[in-house]
């Protein structure tokens, strides 16, 4: 099935181009003009990715941003702004507030594409069973275990899922509020600042040389972030 788009711009003959160009690539897209259009669509429809222009007639898409990512449902929604405002302040704000892209305009339509295909690999979620690597790094959801050069790391039940809600999204910043909302089961465990606690046990399994970069990212003010291989390397 291919992947669903959609398009919130009020600049119709860029909406037609860009969906005919995307749709000949495979997506399946569709466009509104207004942010008031598209929280409707995303509250009854379920998109792969969003493109958002800022500047639209009935509100700033940075609005849209800040509520999508505040909202359990499409606070992980690939999110690439699209817009004519171009200055460095405007794409901080962007991703500051959770876009994942920033494409000022005029842009080709090729770089677009590029840019949609690459925002969907980055976040597309590995499989259940996949053992996510990291250097010298393992994490085994299926073995339900984390081994440092094969050799298995002391880790609770609850610090194992910690890690994992962690590690499947590497290079995102997850505040606390967003670990604990995934890891609900856990709701005897999972509490306020008991996180901080288990992530500082989990860097002393799994953190083993402190020459190293640390893996696991205090974000100050925002939460924990589980740092890329290249992130880690450059920390």
């Amino acid at each position: 099935m291919s992947a669903r788009l959609l398009l919130i711009d009020d600049d119709a003959r860029l909406t037609a181009m860009v969906g005919d160009y995307l749709r000949q690539a495979g997506y399946s897209v569709e466009a509104v003009p207004t942010l008031a259009a598209g929280r409707d669509r995303l509250a009854r429809e379920p998109y792969d990715a969003l493109v958002l222009d800022l500047m639209l007639p009935d509100g700033d898409g940075l609005e849209l941003t800040r509520e999508l990512r505040a909202a359990p449902r499409t606070r992980s929604l690939p999110l690439l702004m699209l817009t004519a405002r171009g200055e460095a302040m405007d794409r901080i704000v962007g991703l500051e507030l959770g876009a994942d892209d920033y494409l000022p305009k005029p842009f080709e339509p090729r770089e677009l594409l590029a840019r949609v295909k690459a925002l969907l690999r980055r976040t597309s979620p590995p499989s259940d069973d996949e053992v996510l690597r990291f250097g010298r790094l393992e994490v085994d959801p299926a073995g339900r275990q984390a081994r440092l050069e094969g050799k298995p790391c002391e880790l609770t039940s609850y610090q194992f899922d910690l890690l994992l809600v962690l590690a499947r999204a590497p290079g995102r910043v997850l505040s606390r509020d967003q670990i604990m909302d995934v890891l609900k089961g856990h709701a005897l465990e999972a509490f306020d600042r008991s996180i901080d606690v288990h992530v500082s046990r989990i860097r002393a399994a799994i953190e083993d040389d402190p020459k190293m970069p640390r893996r696991i990212l205090t974000v100050r003010g925002a939460g924990y972030v589980f740092a890329k291989k290249q992130d880690a390397e450059a920390a």
